[in-house]
């Protein structure tokens, strides 16, 4: 990804359906789970904006008092377009900020290093001004921080609906492995694709998933699955990825999810290893049988990453 990227706001063409690898699976295909004994979190792990620990200027502010923790933060007001722009070790994520001064949160998901963070502001087309910068230099508590909490694209507290249902069908779990069965076989066989939604946002820029009214509206395109996989999982404690990128044979923009467990699950068509990032296209699985995602589905045998949230 080039470091001059200004594309996180993500254009989703015709975002459907896309194959899965070897980790796609159909519905009740339960396989079988393996690994240590795994307890429900007491807690549900959060980010936040911290008003007092951010500096700024110019009527913005940035917060990287939890940058080790996995996410940075941000707020600004402005009567033009506002973009976050996060940088580190040559790469760049640029987010769509509100500008009436609602916080965003932004992973922190370049790994080891000193991040730049920076408000920008339109001014004229495709052009925009610094309101506000600061430097950060991160050692986090775990590579897996970034995708244990809340984000701009897997939002959720902890009175959502879909922390709720992830606590109540994973109450049972004996495995890390149950707990992504749970989660794959619920979203799979409640969540439809709407084809109706990916027509509307294809070509656009600056869709941002809700985890919650894709629950309850029970529909939703390849991000809306995606966002709301991971947001499950991570208020489970499991390490949970949104990647977009592309997948063969026609390169389809697409939105999966790559999960981290201490343990496996193994079924006909699911392979989800242990203690390794596994792909698992939720997707893909809810779409199986469906005529109509033919003009959308990849073959599931190549995918090309983008972006990482």
């Amino acid at each position: 990804m080039a470091a001059a990227a200004l594309a996180c706001a993500l254009a989703l063409p015709a975002c459907s359906s896309t194959g899965a690898g070897g980790s796609a699976g159909a519905a009740n295909d339960e396989g079988i789970t393996q690994g240590a004994a795994w307890q429900q979190p007491a807690q549900t792990a959060l980010s936040s904006f911290d008003a007092n620990a951010a500096t700024g200027q110019n009527g913005a502010a940035i917060d990287v008092s939890h940058a080790n923790d996995g996410y940075v933060a941000a707020s600004a007001t402005a009567d033009s377009r506002l973009k976050l722009v996060v940088e580190c070790n040559g790469q760049s994520y640029n987010y769509d900020l509100a500008q009436d001064g609602t916080p965003l949160v932004a992973p922190v998901n370049m790994g080891n290093g000193t991040y730049t963070v920076r408000v920008m502001r339109n001014t004229n087309a495709d052009r925009y001004v610094e309101l506000c910068r600061t430097t950060v230099d991160v050692a986090l508590t775990s590579e897996f921080a970034p995708f244990l909490v809340p984000d701009c694209f897997c939002s959720y507290t902890d009175s959502s609906a879909c922390v709720a249902k992830a606590r109540d069908i994973c109450a049972g779990a004996q495995n890390e492995g149950d707990v992504v069965r749970a989660v794959f076989d619920y979203i799979t066989q409640n969540v439809t694709y709407d084809y109706d939604k990916a027509a509307q946002l294809s070509g656009t820029t600056g869709y941002a998933p809700n985890p919650d009214a894709t629950l309850q509206s029970g529909t939703g395109i390849c991000f809306d699955y995606a966002s709301l996989g991971a947001a499950m999982l991570r208020s489970q404690g499991i390490p949970a990825k949104i990647v977009t990128g592309y997948v063969s044979p026609s390169n389809v923009y697409h939105a999966w999810i790559m999960v981290y467990i201490d343990g496996s699950w193994k079924s006909a068509r699911i392979s989800v290893d242990q203690n390794t990032w596994s792909r698992v296209d939720l997707t893909f699985a809810a779409t199986q049988g469906d005529d109509r995602a033919a003009g959308y589905v990849g073959d599931g045998s190549t995918y090309t990453d983008r972006y990482t949230y």
